[in-house]
């Protein structure tokens, strides 16, 4: 009976002697795609930072076109008040007149 006991724990140990080599094995592909994964997070935060620049690169050109158009609708603005006074003092000097 005490040889089959000390059978039976061999196997079990051979077995999870077995299981613990695989479980081993697991781990080492989970570190190497741990570190993959690292890698392209670093890859894709490198990406998003470059487009980020560019974006606010783009946004200030933008901006200053659109101010650049800002002070030509101003100007524009500016010149129509104008010809509107001259138009209603115009108007107002034949309405005397006639």
């Amino acid at each position: 009976m005490a040889a089959i006991s000390v059978a039976f724990f061999y196997f079990l140990y051979g077995r999870l002697d077995g299981l613990g080599a695989k479980i081993d094995t697991l781990g080492g592909r989970i570190d190497t795609l741990g570190g993959r994964i690292d890698e392209q997070g670093r890859s894709l935060g490198a990406r998003i930072d470059a487009l980020s620049g560019r974006v606010d690169a783009q946004g200030a050109d933008l901006g200053a076109r659109i101010d650049a158009l800002s002070g030509r609708i101003d100007a524009q603005t500016a010149r129509i008040d104008a010809l509107s006074a001259r138009l209603d003092d115009h108007t107002a000097r034949h309405r005397h007149v006639g």
